[in-house]
């Protein structure tokens, strides 16, 4: 659920208190994920975070060793992201818009990538840290929850669709941000009938 916090990092002294979801803790045994996101999670900014289009963030866990050393960080642990499932073998490379995979009991299909706010900065301590989630690209991604059921750790997420292709995760970002900036190529993502539709508005506007 969202936490009141009291920052002590001064990367942002003019708002020493905020209001967040991304604090995640490990959780042992079954969570049943719903079309709203995790039983007993919650979003603090629902303008701009959650929903059925926004209901659970993986990100890969492979990113985490490459942080720790370039944040200088060796501290960071699965969840410090902001991620809901922390998952191996996929990265935003490997996953596309509108892959399909099951998890357990549920039915999950991927919706968009996440652009991180200012709040990943915060939580972890680390100034320009979102901005440079951006620069990388390795924000993770979001899906809807197709099927409610129950998930545990440790088990397999199994891909039974990819409708889309040419639309890896790596690739939204980089149209969305301006780094693959042909309008044909913006607007084709835009069409795509999986991605969520506060990207499709996004990507009829102009690149940020």
């Amino acid at each position: 659920m969202p936490r009141t916090m009291v920052d002590e990092s001064g990367i942002d002294q003019l708002d020493a208190q905020w209001i967040s979801g991304i604090y995640k803790d490990t959780v042992q045994g079954p969570v049943r994920l719903t079309v709203t996101g995790p039983e007993g999670d919650g979003q603090a900014d629902l303008v701009y975070h959650g929903g059925p289009h926004q209901a659970v963030l993986l990100y890969a866990a492979s990113h985490y060793p490459a942080w720790r050393e370039e944040l200088g960080r060796p501290d960071l642990v699965f969840g410090d992201f902001g991620e809901n499932l922390t998952v191996e073998g996929l990265t935003e490379a490997d996953v596309c818009i509108g892959d399909r995979y099951e998890l357990g009991e549920t039915l999950l299909e991927v919706s968009q990538p996440r652009q991180p706010c200012w709040k990943l900065s915060r939580r972890n301590g680390v100034a320009g840290l979102a901005q440079e989630v951006v620069r990388k690209g390795l924000g993770g991604w979001y899906v809807r929850v197709l099927r409610e059921g129950n998930v545990e750790a440790g088990q397999e997420l199994i891909r039974l669709a990819r409708p889309y292709p040419d639309w890896t995760i790596l690739r939204a970002n980089d149209i969305i941000y301006g780094r693959e900036a042909d309008p044909v190529t913006r607007a084709a993502l835009a069409a795509c009938p999986a991605i969520s539709p506060r990207w499709k508005e996004a990507l009829s506007g102009n690149p940020d």
